[in-house]
């Protein structure tokens, strides 16, 4: 019989545990989306959401999964049958091509090994033989949820403008944002999109779009029919506080909090709190004798790590066996990787003793399932955070 006691461990990489802050604020009564007491929360809340995506411009917010905002970066600044060039980097920059393949743009898609970031040099390659500019988007993912790689967005926006290309640059930050240093005026992202479910610590239901001038731009010789996902719309009604149609104002609600408690920590802090997890996670790994999935040290996670199984043995296997006996979740494989990897999530509200208390039900799951493996990762991850730790 599966244990159930206690507080569920969810250790996926999102949705992530949602602070009690974060539900209580959920949990007051609904306002009126037109009244002044909205007009004012929102106001409020449009000018402080950009300090998380490090941004003086629009940040537009829709009462959507992730997916919708992938859609709504594409509708509004491109056209039937522009060309976009798109990483393939896991699974979700999969699920984002076939996405725009359905709007029916010609995505090119650089073939990948799920186990490396977008090259910056590949990118400055393909966009230097561009001559004729027909590539109108770069599109990639920050931070890939399906195997723990984190691209170095500045190092591919540095590769585009070496190419000398007038491409729009979209970045992907639904599992980094809030979690990872991210820069999106810094970096000269054009779109950023971003969901409300991870290192922003709400349910799922809200996604966004961050915009540069040059995107608003874009926006408006855009010929893909949008209506729900129309930014000027968006941009004219937000002006005054409101939206154009009915919000979710109770996930607003427990947005404001959010970012209440990403800017009262301070954002460097929240990295490097991320940093910390995710090293002491890494070090657990190494100690097991397993592998991570990622190849390469400066493009590790620091929102979660996918962990390789030896030859043999079944991730799901582990995973059922890690949740019938602790009562914890642990991310599954998705597609090329399914069944051979299992993905610990250490991000959002999380702190020291939720991840050991992670790690002990992976080392004792290991056991249980007959994973081969080495004792000591619960060790060497509490050696390490002893370390870190402020005297």
């Amino acid at each position: 019989m599966a244990n159930t006691s206690g507080r569920h461990f969810l250790q996926i990489p999102g949705p992530t545990n949602v602070p009690d802050r974060v539900l209580r604020a959920i949990d007051n009564p609904t306002m009126d989306h037109r009244g002044p007491a909205f007009g004012e929360m929102s106001r409020g809340l449009l000018a402080d959401i950009k300090k998380v995506f490090k941004t003086d411009n629009h940040v537009i917010i829709y009462p959507a999964s992730g997916t919708g905002a992938w859609e709504a970066a594409l509708v509004n600044t491109l056209s039937p049958g522009d060309r976009v060039l798109m990483y393939e980097t896991g699974q979700f920059a999969t699920l984002w091509l076939n996405l725009a393949g359905r709007l029916k743009l010609e995505a090119e898609f650089v073939p990948g090994d799920w186990r490396h970031g977008v090259d910056p040099a590949a990118v400055e390659e393909r966009l230097a033989a561009d001559k004729a500019h027909e590539i109108k988007a770069v599109c990639m993912v920050h931070n890939e949820t399906s195997t723990g790689v984190a691209s170095r967005v500045a190092e591919v926006r540095a590769a585009i403008d070496r190419a000398k290309h007038p491409a729009l640059f979209m970045v992907d930050t639904i599992s980094s944002l809030g979690s990872i240093d991210y820069r999106h005026d810094e970096w000269k992202v054009d779109v950023t999109v971003a969901g409300s479910q991870k290192g922003l610590m709400l349910p799922p239901g809200l996604s966004f779009n961050a915009i540069s001038d040059k995107a608003l731009e874009a926006s408006k010789s855009s010929e893909l029919t949008k209506s729900f996902w129309a930014w000027d719309e968006m941009i004219a009604t937000n002006a005054t506080g409101y939206f154009p149609y009915t919000p979710a104002t109770n996930l607003l609600y427990g947005l404001r909090e959010a970012v209440d408690m990403l800017l009262e920590e301070r954002l460097d802090n929240v990295f490097a709190r991320h940093d910390r997890f995710a090293e002491a996670t890494r070090r657990a790994v190494q100690a097991w004798g397993l592998e991570v999935l990622c190849l390469e040290p400066k493009e590790y996670s620091s929102s979660l790590t996918a962990v390789l199984m030896p030859e043999g043995h079944s991730a799901d296997a582990f995973r059922q066996a890690v949740l019938d006996n602790f009562n914890m979740s642990l991310g599954n494989g998705l597609n090329k990787v399914a069944d051979k990897v299992f993905r610990i999530g250490h991000l959002g509200d999380f702190n020291e003793l939720m991840l050991m208390g992670t790690l002990a039900g992976v080392e004792m799951g290991l056991g249980i399932a007959g994973v081969p493996h080495q004792k000591g990762g619960v060790d060497a991850a509490m050696r390490y955070l002893e370390s870190e730790a402020v005297g």
